[in-house]
């Protein structure tokens, strides 16, 4: 099991804010894990190698497009 500890940010406004790398990092370790399950590293499993494998490769994507996305927000802030 992944444990991840994550810091949280109540702004003033309301809601809950996480740093974006956390949440990368979060979305890339349940992808390792999920590869690791569908290459028999974590033991048996009764799930599809093939969905786990997409499932990964969906969350690598994901966490991808995150970093790409924060990375053109904060060069635009630096204009």
């Amino acid at each position: 099991m992944v444990q991840v500890s994550v810091p949280v940010v109540f702004p003033s406004g309301g809601g809950v804010l996480i740093p974006a790398a956390e949440v990368t990092t979060m979305l890339r370790k349940v992808a390792a894990g999920w590869v690791n399950l569908a290459n028999g590293r974590d033991g048996e499993t009764d799930y599809d190698p093939e969905t786990l494998l997409a499932l990964a490769g969906a969350l690598g994507r994901l966490a991808d497009q995150i970093d790409v996305e924060c990375i053109a927000f904060s060069s635009r802030g630096r204009e």
